[in-house]
């Protein structure tokens, strides 16, 4: 019985011993399978990196501010009498906008004059009979300021009916009326907006780095996306003389000529600043900068050689350094040099010295002045 059953023991680890060198063998031909396994070449896209001659400009946002505006307001409280103007209608400076109710004024203007008359009067003859030496001079005093006290009464009633006809101060294009016949205006209460479009002013922010470069009246050209085709040419006047502490941006001001007045205050524009000579630059597509905190960086596709000396088709990471960009292409100073093929799409799932197949059926875009059907 003992013997059987050291028998039966006996076979049991022969067994297990036949089972498990199998299994060895299995994993080591598979251990040697996968290290031997070489993951297939990702599918990109490139371009043949070219030089081209790009202008020293600076691409900036910008708002469409006026010259002058205001909101003409009234002056002194009155009834509103008439009204010489329409919404949105241009004006002359001094053109009369409004007129306030003058009758009680006018009533007082009446009265004032003939005080002021008869102290002329009484005037003129004291200054006889003060020569004839028949009046005293204290007399002729107080008649000479009676008069002149007549004369700035009248003077200040003229002055109130002056301020009551209320004038455009500069030529412009009104805006909405924002009052109506017969109502009672309060002192400095809002009549119209005023503001003149011709020129135009245009306030954008610069980095302070290119502040010195900004200033010295350079051209520059504005657009705007509600206004197709539209290009404006102005120059920079002035520079604020402090730089913002959130931003570091300095505030620039320019002047453009806006004879059609399609320019409008608060709008929004795209400001083209002309910085200096033209340069060149390597260009690529935006898509093909692997933008990192550690530095920007493209793939270029090269020949590269494996760990066992097999030859195959890779990319290389390369540092780049970019300055500018324009419309979907991205100026490259440094890093890349002409006729280097460089992928354009597909770098985020690249690492250095990934295999590559290159298929350029389907290219991203590569347009200096993109026209997108969403504008």
């Amino acid at each position: 019985m003992l013997k059987r059953m050291i028998l039966m023991l006996a076979v049991v680890i022969v067994l297990v011993a036949g089972l498990g060198f199998v299994k060895y063998r299995q994993i080591s031909a598979a251990i040697a399978q996968g290290a031997s396994f070489a993951p297939p070449p990702d599918a990109v896209t490139t371009i043949v990196a070219a030089r081209e001659t790009w202008p020293s400009t600076l691409d900036v946002i910008g708002t469409a501010a006026a010259i002058q505006g205001v909101t003409v307001s009234a002056d002194l409280p009155g009834t509103v009498a008439k009204i010489n103007f329409e919404s949105g209608q241009p004006v002359q400076a001094g053109d009369v906008l409004v007129d306030l109710d003058t009758r009680q004024e006018r009533a007082q203007l009446a009265a004032a004059e003939a005080q002021r008359d008869l102290a002329r009067i009484n005037f003129n003859r004291t200054q006889e009979l003060v020569k004839q030496g028949v009046t005293a001079r204290s007399e002729f005093d107080n008649t000479s300021a009676q008069q002149k006290s007549t004369e700035a009464q009248v003077g200040e009633i003229q002055a109130t009916i002056q301020r009551k006809t209320i004038r455009a101060p500069f030529t412009g294009v009104l805006g909405l009326r924002q009052i109506n016949l017969g109502q009672y205006l309060a002192a400095g209460q809002a009549i119209v907006p005023l503001q003149k479009l011709n020129p135009i002013y245009v306030n954008f922010g610069v980095p302070q780095q290119n502040s010195a470069q900004s200033l010295g009246g350079r051209t520059l050209r504005v657009t705007s996306d509600d206004l197709p085709g539209a290009t404006f040419s102005g120059r920079v006047t002035a520079i604020d003389s402090v730089i913002n502490e959130t931003t570091r941006n300095i505030q620039v001001q320019a002047t453009l000529p806006n004879p059609q007045g399609k320019l409008r205050p608060g709008m929004f524009v795209q400001v083209q600043v002309v910085l200096g000579a033209s340069r060149q630059v390597v260009t690529l597509p935006a898509s093909a900068i692997n933008y990192a905190p550690y530095g920007d960086s493209v793939f270029v596709v090269t020949n590269l050689t494996d760990p066992k000396g097999k030859m195959y088709r890779g990319v290389r990471q390369q540092f780049v350094k970019v300055e500018g960009s324009r419309g979907d292409q991205v100026a490259v100073v440094s890093g890349v040099n002409p006729g280097d093929e460089v992928v354009t799409s597909g770098v985020f799932k690249l690492r250095n010295g990934a295999a590559v197949q290159v298929n350029n059926k389907v290219q991203p875009p590569n347009n200096p002045k993109p026209k997108p059907e969403d504008t």
